[in-house]
Formats: structure tokens, sequence, C-alpha cells
């Protein structure tokens, strides 16, 4: 009911200033959370400490493992193999240095092709993909490209922008509020919803590509070749099933977009001598431990 149309030009401008306002605070509020990363050394916008982040991880940690299988017993060789690896790249780079807890977790999920790390160095790979995997490189290529994402602090930027998309999507919905059209501001807050959706899946991707490119620097000063990479990039690629959404939809791009990615970062950065593939897996474990069922549901490699 609207007995007094004139009011409503006020009402809108209010709606409008109202939206301006959590929009202006949502940016103030995202810009003015930077931290200098004790690492590399850039200027990041986050939300958490990195004292947090450990913190988050450690809690977090023991429920993914419960989620996928739980963890695989520190005596079998593969966990071992997996310790040896993980430890290996840290303590022969700087990722030591900085103010994380690595630790690298095995987990009994035969089906799932994948790796994770949770923010602060709490690292995973999954029986799926390590059953795929031929070499101790290969290995190194997949803890390294994670041990990446907790360098760069991905987990603790995406919560920061996740928050500040959620606001500007907030803002939206209020500042084209109309009571006399109220499907029009739905509208158009679901658009901002689905383009702050969007936005979101750029920024993963572009984190994906950057964690592999951390993922050849720790492999080389951990003495293996970044050919490896590529080889784990082909593994992914054949256990995809048919059937790809587009690109743009998801988070992580197509292995043999990554492989090119990867190649062309080898060739402006020369890999150097002395680097090594290592020694075959399956030589290094026992062969009765690998022996479990080999179904595989979509690989992330997050």
């Amino acid at each position: 009911m609207d007995d007094y149309p004139e009011n409503e030009p006020r009402r809108r401008s209010s709606t409008w200033l109202i939206g301006i306002i959590i929009a202006a605070v949502a940016f103030f509020l995202f810009f003015m959370h930077s931290e200098k990363n004790p690492i590399t050394g850039e200027k990041q916008y986050v939300s958490i400490s990195p004292q947090q982040e450990v913190r988050l991880g450690l809690q977090a940690a023991p429920q993914m493992a419960a989620q996928m299988g739980g963890e695989i017993s520190s005596s079998d060789a593969r966990t071992q193999l997996v310790h040896r690896i993980g430890n290996e790249i840290i303590q022969k780079s700087n990722a030591h240095e900085g103010p994380w807890q690595f630790q690298f977790h095995l987990l009994a999920d035969p089906k799932t092709v994948n790796a994770f790390a949770l923010p602060g160095g709490q690292i995973f790979i999954t029986l799926g993909l390590l059953n795929r995997l031929q070499t101790e490189a290969q290995l190194a290529g997949v803890l390294a490209h994670e041990t990446g994402h907790v360098i760069q602090r991905h987990s603790a930027q995406q919560m920061a922008k996740s928050q500040l998309g959620q606001l500007l999507v907030l803002a939206t919905g209020i500042g084209l509020s109309d009571s006399n059209h109220p499907d029009r501001a739905r509208q158009s807050a679901m658009i901002a919803s689905v383009v702050n959706q969007m936005t979101q899946l750029r920024y993963s991707r572009k984190d994906e590509l950057e964690a592999d490119e951390w993922g050849i620097r720790l492999m080389r000063e951990a003495g293996y070749t970044p050919q490896a990479m590529i080889e784990v990039m082909e593994i992914l690629e054949k256990a995809v099933p048919g059937g790809h959404q587009p690109e743009m939809l998801l988070t992580h791009p197509y292995p043999k977009n990554r492989m090119e990615k990867i190649q062309e970062y080898i060739q402006a950065h020369p890999i150097g001598a002395n680097l090594r593939e290592g020694r075959n897996i399956k030589d290094l474990i026992d062969t009765d431990s690998t022996s479990d069922e080999d179904f595989s549901r979509q690989p992330a490699f997050q």
C-alpha cells in the first residue's frame, strides 16, 4: 500500500545510501586487514593471523581425516614415505622459516584421487592418489604444490575475499530493494551472488597455478626434477571421468592447461643439474599394502 507516493524517491535514496555504506565498510574492513607474508614478503589481504591459521588447521584436521576414511597408521611404510618426502621438502627449503606447523597425512580413502592443505600446514594426500604415483619425485610434486598453498596463505586470502563478497552481495540487495518491486531487488541480489561466486572461482584457479609454480621451486630445492609435476598432471588427466564441466566453472584448471603453464615456467626457469626422479614408490613399500581397491572419484588435487 502506497498512500504517499511522493515519499518513494526518499525511501529509494535511503536504501541506496545504506547499500553504499555497507559496501564502503566492506572494502574498508578488507583493505585494513593486510599483512606481510613471512616467507615471500608480499603484502596480502587476510582476515586471520598465521597463528590463527595454525590453530584452525590443527582443529579441523581430525574431522577432515574422519570424513575420508581416517589416517593410515604412522607405522605403515606408505605413511612413512609421505612423511619423509614431505619433511624433506620443508627442511631443504625456506618453508621451515615460516610460522606454520607442517604435518603430512596419508588418508585411507582408496577411491578419491586428491590432495589438499588446510590453513597452517596440515597437508593431506589420499591413498587413491598415492597408489597412482610412480616415483618419489611425483610424490614430492604433489606435496610441494600443497606446501605452496600454505606458504602463499591461500586459505586465509580466500576467507577475506569471501567475507568481502558476501558483504557486497548484501549491499547490492539492500541498495536495490524496492517495496513496489520486490522481485527486482531479489533478482539483483541473485545476480550479485553469481558474480561473487564466479570471482571466487577465478581467484581459486589463480591460486592453483601459483601453487604449481611454488611446487616447482620447492621440488628443485629438495633435489627433485620438476618434470615430475607434469607427470602428475598426466596422471590426474587420466583419472578424470568423462564429461568435463566448463573450465570457467571449475575451481581447478584442467590438468592439460596446468601442464602448459608448468612447462612455460620450467622453460623460463632452467632446471639445473643433479635433479632426480627418485626411486620407484612400489620398490619402497610392501606391495601387499597397495592392493586396495582402485576405483576413483573426481580428482581434485587442491
